[in-house]
């Protein structure tokens, strides 16, 4: 069984930063496509950040739009972590963040609140 435990939010005011982290155990293989995802209140969840690493080790990222150079996506394979830079921060970034896999999420973590505001 998948376990996702993401940690790492809090509170910052606007232009702020945050790195938030996601620990995965469980069958997860290195070659998964992971990602961080955010909910805030009353909306859906949303993609913010993908991370692709292939067998030779290659990466490739994609952002949404609205984070697009102010949030940076990693992952260290060796610990099954992932990683999720977010800089020059808005209060629409406030909402509960998540990782899990791609394309298919597995099971849901507790998620980070991440609330921006002054």
């Amino acid at each position: 069984q998948v376990q996702f435990v993401e940690s790492g939010g809090g509170l910052v005011q606007p232009g702020g930063s945050l790195r938030l982290s996601c620990a995965a155990s469980g069958r997860i293989a290195n070659f998964y496509t992971m990602g961080w995802y955010r909910q805030a209140p009353a909306k859906q969840r949303e993609l913010v950040a993908s991370i692709t690493s292939t067998m030779t080790g290659a990466l490739s990222t994609n952002y949404a739009d609205s984070v697009k150079g102010r949030f940076t996506i990693s992952r260290d394979n060796t610990k099954i972590m992932v990683y999720l830079q977010m800089n020059t921060l808005k209060p629409e970034d406030t909402a509960v963040y998540y990782c899990n896999t791609l394309p298919t999420p597995q099971n849901w973590g507790q998620g980070t609140q991440v609330t921006v505001s002054s």
